[in-house]
């Protein structure tokens, strides 16, 4: 009988029970564990990685990451992928773009090991690939498993068919004979901190202690511990303790202890029940002291620490975006920022463990341990300690934190699919909603009654607040006072002929500061003696032009620090209420975006323990230090990740944790956590490129070190990046260029770091690059390194010394020349001459402006601009210049329009917002009609496109005024790099082109020629 279909039940069912285990690698003090999934963010084929499938990672000794694919092998820093893969026509490329292993090497280097090609090395001085031999003088096959340091000046190199050493020295590689136990096929290696070597085969383990020379079969138990040894050992890792774990083909885990004692994994150790495999362990990673990740090829990550209960899972997710990508793990990499790797069959995933101040809780297939939607409008804290979210379509969750799990409960009848905002808790334990309308739960059976109140069924509830029998209900229309005991209603709102009574009908809030109701509405604040108030309120409203009034009547929310301090969140910002003066006048002090808030619309505010206010705000979270009023911006790296929160909803969780609700979810802040002191990541330059020229990786500049430019290497371009690999969004750059530059450049937000410079004069320069962190800990990172441009032949001092030398003679002689023709000529004879020569110098000066320049603009002809761009076009190298052809868009219909006046006025201004852009040796001439041409020697393509399209922009921004009337008009514009070997026919060809296709592409843009 077939028994494969009844073993793939038993895993799949072994693989849900995994799934279920409780969280025993987790801190038992964090109530929240059980819901903290981690954060996932990802990167794909869409990044830049050539195959969706990766296999191998590994950060390099200047902390770039290497990631392995199979279809080639990529360098990142964070932002931008390089991929080097099989290369064509005997250049040095790949031997085989299926990357197995890697291993960083000390000299920047990096060894690859590839599915069919053998090893290569990438040398980065020299920003190439060198391939070792397969066979005789090299690896012992094509196929390379796994890379391992000797922990000396080695690394031992497990095949397909054998084990081998390289010489990193000598470069040589020779074979290392394993014996007779050992099998062909080797899947990894690693040489211990106390110089023992272990070897893992398809036909188990085998170790050679330091200072041996043969290979044996490690003592160890019988059961689950030799099913797993004597498995195929795909994974071998020794922790910081010097545990030694192994993982194998299809028998699970085990671990040797310091005091060489084979351990178990509970749940994970020797095959299943049923005999059915369990899914290959690839890697391992010590993610935090005593806390091992196992990554697995199709059960994903399986964390557990030694001696707990059982292991849990970190998988995939059909609902939550941020899960692992897949289940199929094939390597894990711990960065030097903490990020933890995972490298998958769809991309690389990257988690941030120490990213613990705030999380989001979101839907997911674990109903017990995810809340219903993302749609969190009301939050609530019952006597029994437990969470009460109120959510769109009706639905209620029920957080439980001593049970680790969330319950569901569902409203129904014509509250079935309406907002639950808000929640109170009656005497007798009763959890009042508020919807459209009220319900209530018994708190014992979770029982609900819909619609108690017929007066409230078609009114959204804003908000509760129960006093004995009193329930306080805020609407859109005023104020409900439900007796619970009597069921009599009371109903009172704003009149507007009555100053005592509520400031508005909206009331968004009601809270009990001391023994008085605060009624917060969209018209300030209506203060009550006690529950039963129903008019002569007293009244907080703004004052026009007193600062320390109310900033904004749109109040939303307040909190009571430890200290009793009373903050109030508003759409004018925080306010800080200050003890009354005589006149019992409130007064306050005010927080805002001024004062670094992302904004002054506070949803909600919290107080912690400490007495520091935390606010949602539509684009984030913040927290003041109570004591010095600094902002705080909580950012990705602090592990916030719903960027924008609309409502009030807010409440302090049972321990000390805060709950902010919002359209993304339900994000909760640890407000005492605080990641571990690390140093701060380094900002290197991670490419760089000479008159287009990338320089090899091994001699980019560092800190302190000097980058010198040649005679003919004028212009530079340097990439940077902060490579803690953390929040690329939230890092903000600049650079400056000291002795060039007269202030730092910002890079606009979302664009790559990188400074560029053309033609720089020469000089020795300081070019520093600064990046700038957000979040609880902000950072500013400084880097710096000297730039020398030396100068040509004619810049030198010399060459400067002698031009004047020849000047000065050359003055002097014109001098004598002259004495001696004024001495035999008569004055008056020199008169006539030099008043015919003045007029003969105006009327040749007048005609040599009529041959070369543009009667209407004042720019070069068309005739004068062919010279001088041919003069250009002869000099000018591959791809060193460019012609920019500008079309003016739809000037037909200014002349129609406006008159043929109008449209030289608006080529006039046109020309003029031209040459405001262009620099000093830069062509401009009039093509013809509304075209007009521009010539840039010395740029690339990529300094043609940036030139043209400050062109277009200045000119759309420049309006020609004709009689009294701004005429407004766009420009389309070709860009053609110089080609060698091409006439200036054949150039403006190419930029005609170019402008054909901007027109025809809608005009207004720029378009580079092919």
């Amino acid at each position: 009988m077939d028994r494969r279909p009844h073993c793939r039940r038993h895993y799949w069912l072994t693989f849900f029970l995994i799934l279920l285990l409780p969280f025993s690698a987790v801190r038992a003090d964090d109530p929240w564990a059980p819901f903290d999934a981690p954060w996932f963010d990802k990167l794909g084929i869409n990044d830049g990685l050539p195959h969706s499938i990766t296999t191998a990672m590994v950060q390099d000794q200047r902390g770039l990451v290497w990631i392995g694919t199979i279809g080639g092998l990529v360098r990142y820093d964070g932002y931008r992928m390089q991929v080097f893969t099989v290369a064509a026509g005997g250049r040095s490329g790949l031997p085989d773009a299926y990357v197995r292993s890697l291993l960083a090497l000390q000299d920047g280097g990096v060894l690859v090991g590839t599915n069919a090609g053998g090893l290569s090395r990438f040398d980065p001085v020299s920003n190439a690939l060198h391939n070792y031999p397969v066979g005789r003088g090299g690896t012992s096959d094509r196929k390379i498993y796994a890379l391992a340091h000797d922990g000396d000046s080695g690394v031992w190199i497990a095949t397909d068919h054998g084990l081998d050493y390289l010489d990193l020295h000598t470069n040589r590689i020779t074979p290392v004979a394993t014996g007779a136990l050992a099998s062909p096929r080797n899947f990894s290696v690693l040489a211990d901190r106390a110089g023992n070597l272990w070897l893992g085969t398809s036909n188990g383990l085998l170790f050679r202690r330091a200072g041996a020379h043969n290979f044996v079969r490690p003592p160890r138990p019988d059961g689950s511990i030799d099913a797993v040894l004597n498995d195929g050992i795909w994974s071998i890792h020794e922790d910081r303790e010097g545990r030694i774990w192994i993982g194998s083909t299809q028998a699970g885990a085990v671990y040797r202890d310091t005091d060489g004692h084979w351990q178990a994994i509970p749940g994970f150790s020797g095959y299943q029940q049923d005999h059915a495999r369990r899914a290959t362990v690839r890697d391992f990673l010590e993610i935090s002291a005593d806390k091992i990740w196992i990554g697995t090829d199709g059960t994903g990550v399986l964390t557990y620490s030694p001696g707990a209960s059982g292991v849990h899972a970190i998988a995939h997710d059909t609902a939550v975006p941020s899960s692992l990508p897949g289940d199929s793990v094939r390597a894990l990499m711990q960065d030097r920022s903490g990020n933890a790797w995972v490298a998958t069959d769809l991309g690389i995933a990257r988690h941030d463990p120490n990213a613990r101040t705030a999380f989001a809780l979101l839907p997911s297939t674990r109903e017990d341990r995810a809340i219903a939607n993302t749609n969190v409008r009301g939050i609530y804290v019952d006597k029994r300690d437990r969470i009460w979210l109120g959510m769109s379509s009706g639905r209620i969750d029920i957080i439980d934190l001593g049970k680790g799990q969330i319950r569901h409960i569902q409203l129904g009848g014509n509250q079935a699919r309406r907002d639950v905002q808000a929640f109170a808790e009656g005497s007798d334990g009763t959890i009042w909603i508020g919807t459209q309308g009220l319900a209530r739960v018994n708190p014992d059976t979770l029982v609900l009654q819909d619609s108690l109140l017929a007066e409230l069924d078609e009114k959204p509830v804003l908000s509760l607040l129960s006093d004995g029998e009193q329930l306080l209900i805020a609407t859109y229309d005023g104020v409900y006072r439900y007796n619970t005991r009597t069921h009599a209603v009371v109903h009172f709102r704003h009149a507007a002929d009555d100053p005592g009574s509520l400031s508005s009908d909206t009331v968004r809030h009601i809270a009990r500061v001391d023994h008085t109701v605060w009624y917060l509405t969209a018209y300030g604040i209506s203060i009550a003696a006690n529950s039963l108030q129903t008019r002569d309120f007293t009244r907080i409203l703004n004052r026009p032009g007193d600062p320390s009034s109310l900033p904004n009547d749109l109040v939303t929310s307040l909190t009571t620090d430890p200290e009793g301090q009373l903050w109030i969140g508003t759409a004018g910002g925080l306010s800080l209420l200050e003890p009354q003066d005589s006149n019992s006048t409130f007064r306050f002090r005010h927080l805002g975006s001024a004062d670094g808030l992302a904004s002054d619309n506070v949803n909600a505010v919290l107080s912690d323990d400490n007495g520091n206010p935390w606010v949602s705000l539509p684009n984030g979270v913040a927290m003041i230090d109570g004591s010095t009023r600094t902002v705080r911006n909580l950012g990705i790296r602090d592990g916030l990740r719903i960027a924008s929160y609309i409502y009030a909803a807010a409440a302090r969780a049972p321990t000390g944790e805060l709950l902010f609700g919002g359209l993304g979810g339900l994000t909760v802040i640890r407000p005492d956590w605080r990641p571990p002191n690390t140093p701060d990541p380094p900002l290197i330059v991670t490419q760089a490129e000479l008159n287009g020229v990338p320089m090899p990786f091994g001699r980019l500049p560092r800190t302190g070190e000097t980058l010198r430019l040649g005679t003919h290497n004028r212009s530079l371009r340097v990439d940077f990046a902060l490579l803690d690999y953390q929040a690329p969004a939230e890092t903000s750059y600049s650079y400056r260029m000291e002795g060039f530059d007269e202030g730092w450049s910002d890079v606009p937000r979302g664009s790559l770091p990188s400074a560029m410079y053309t033609n720089l004069p020469h000089g020795d320069y300081t070019l520093r690059l600064r990046a700038t962190t957000q979040g609880m800990q902000p950072r500013r990172i400084d880097t710096t390194f000297e730039v020398l441009v030396e100068p040509r032949w004619y810049e030198t001092v010399t060459a400067r010394i002698i031009a004047g030398l020849l000047l000065l003679a050359m003055v002097i002689g014109l001098i004598q020349i002259r004495t001696l023709y004024l001495h035999r000529k008569a004055r008056l004879l020199q008169q006539q001459i030099d008043m015919h020569t003045r007029e003969l110098r105006v009327a040749n000066l007048r005609l040599d402006e009529l041959a070369h320049t543009d009667e209407l603009t004042g720019i070069s002809n068309r005739r004068s601009f062919l010279a001088l761009a041919e003069e250009v076009r002869q000099t000018a190298p591959d791809g060193g210049a460019c012609i920019a052809l500008l079309d003016l868009d739809h000037f037909k219909q200014i002349n129609d329009g406006y008159g043929h006046l109008a449209g030289d006025a608006v080529i006039c201004a046109a020309c003029t917002a031209i040459l405001k852009q262009c620099r000093e040796g830069d062509l401009v001439g009039r093509y013809g009609g509304e075209e007009l041409v521009i010539c840039l020697p010395g740029g690339t393509l990529a300094h043609g496109m940036a030139v043209a399209e400050r062109i277009r922009q200045a000119v759309a921004e420049q309006h020609a005024v004709y009689e009294g009337r701004a005429i407004a008009v766009t420009a389309s514009i070709g860009v053609a790099a110089y080609r060698e070997g091409e006439n200036l026919s054949q150039w403006l060809s190419r930029a005609d082109e170019a402008l054909y296709q901007a027109k025809h592409a809608g005009r207004n843009r720029c378009v580079a020629a092919s």
